[in-house]
């Protein structure tokens, strides 16, 4: 496990941000967004993920879990660049997903 570095102090004024009202906010890089933003906006729930148990060399699994929190989801992102990559794959996570669903069903229907 990773040591953090205690010595080093943060600069955040974290008494001011925390009595901050919210006028007092700059929001010039960021304005807010109207109704007219969300008009045609679609709620999108991305398909849940399975549990599964897999074997992994432990010096793989160690280094993974060496770079720190999220290390699962790394590991995940690491195996779709593969498969997109093997399958021809591009684009959006889901897109490759719903690909991916139609290649294996067109196998398994044959």
């Amino acid at each position: 496990m990773r040591v953090k570095n205690l010595r080093k102090q943060s600069a955040t004024n974290w008494e001011r941000l925390f009595t901050m009202k919210d006028e007092e906010i700059n929001l010039s890089d960021g304005p807010e967004l109207d109704d007219s933003f969300f008009a045609n906006a679609t709620l999108r729930i991305p398909d849940p993920k399975r549990m599964v148990s897999m074997r992994l060399d432990p010096d793989v699994l160690d280094w993974y879990k060496h770079q720190g929190p999220g290390y699962q989801t790394r590991m995940n992102a690491v195996l779709r660049m593969y498969m997109q990559a093997k399958s021809g794959i591009r684009g959006k996570p889901s897109v490759a997903r719903k690909a991916f669903r139609r290649k294996t069903n067109d196998k398994t229907q044959r």
